[in-house]
């Protein structure tokens, strides 16, 4: 019997999920800074061009009538990217600093949560299965995005850290996590909202430590090289390492 309930595209959150997230935020990183530096284009003309992206993308993903890997990872990047340049634009061409940028992309995310919760009683993703959760699902991740990637520059440009030691500090919050949802039973809606932000600020020291010059504390990695190397490891995980549709609340459990 085929059951009458909307179909969840967005995918289970496994292993697997975690891996390309971060292999995600961390291309987001070097790919933005190949448009916003490398080529010369600036934050505020490479936000638009990802931003203009992204919205491509995501009707895409919300027209689409099931579950498909590659275009969800698709608009996954897209935030990201975009996520990328929009925090530099506010940290640095608004003026405002890596506390202003954060604390303003922070507010901007808990009131897309905040609306969610509103309208549907959970912001759980299990629960993305209609356009208009889609597009709450969508603008939280752009927010949640973008506050990692001020949160990522914050730690590792300020307090003497560096890329690595920043790397190291969002590592250990995601293990606390981890330990939090592997032995405890508090709920897994607020966990993974914690460990999608912590990934974030990740993959961007990771995208750093890549591509930054070797006397800032980078590995002098060629940002166009980095971002081919990324995509073509997250393609790799997408064709070997299959993944299927999330669980829609109500829907019977799988054979």
């Amino acid at each position: 019997m085929v059951s009458d309930l909307p179909q969840s595209k967005v995918p289970e959150v496994t292993l697997v999920f975690w891996i390309i997230k971060i292999l995600a935020t961390t291309l987001g990183e070097t790919g933005g800074d190949a448009v916003s530096m490398s080529m010369g284009l600036g934050y505020a003309i490479s936000s638009l061009i990802f931003i203009g992206i992204l919205l491509v993308a995501v009707v895409a993903q919300i027209c689409a009538k099931s579950f498909h890997p590659l275009l969800y990872w698709f608009v996954i990047v897209a935030t990201t990217t975009a996520g990328t340049t929009m925090a530099d634009f506010a940290d640095r061409s608004l003026g405002v600093g890596y506390p202003g940028g954060a604390s303003l992309l922070f507010a901007l995310l808990m009131i897309s949560l905040g609306i969610w919760y509103t309208s549907e009683g959970t912001v759980s993703v299990n629960t993305v299965a209609t356009p208009r959760v889609e597009i709450l699902y969508w603008v939280s991740i752009l927010f949640s995005q973008t506050l990692g990637t001020a949160l990522g520059d914050w730690v590792a440009d300020t307090n003497g850290l560096g890329y690595e030691g920043g790397a190291l500090v969002f590592a250990a919050g995601l293990a606390v996590i981890a330990a939090i949802y592997l032995w405890t039973d508090v709920s897994r809606t607020p966990l993974f909202w914690a460990a999608f932000i912590l990934t974030r600020p990740l993959g961007a020291t990771l995208g750093d430590l890549l591509d930054k010059p070797i006397q800032d504390g980078g590995l002098a990695f060629s940002r166009y090289h980095a971002t081919a190397i990324l995509a073509v490891a997250i393609l790799a995980c997408i064709v070997f390492l299959p993944q299927r549709a999330g669980s829609h609340p109500g829907a019977a459990p799988r054979s």
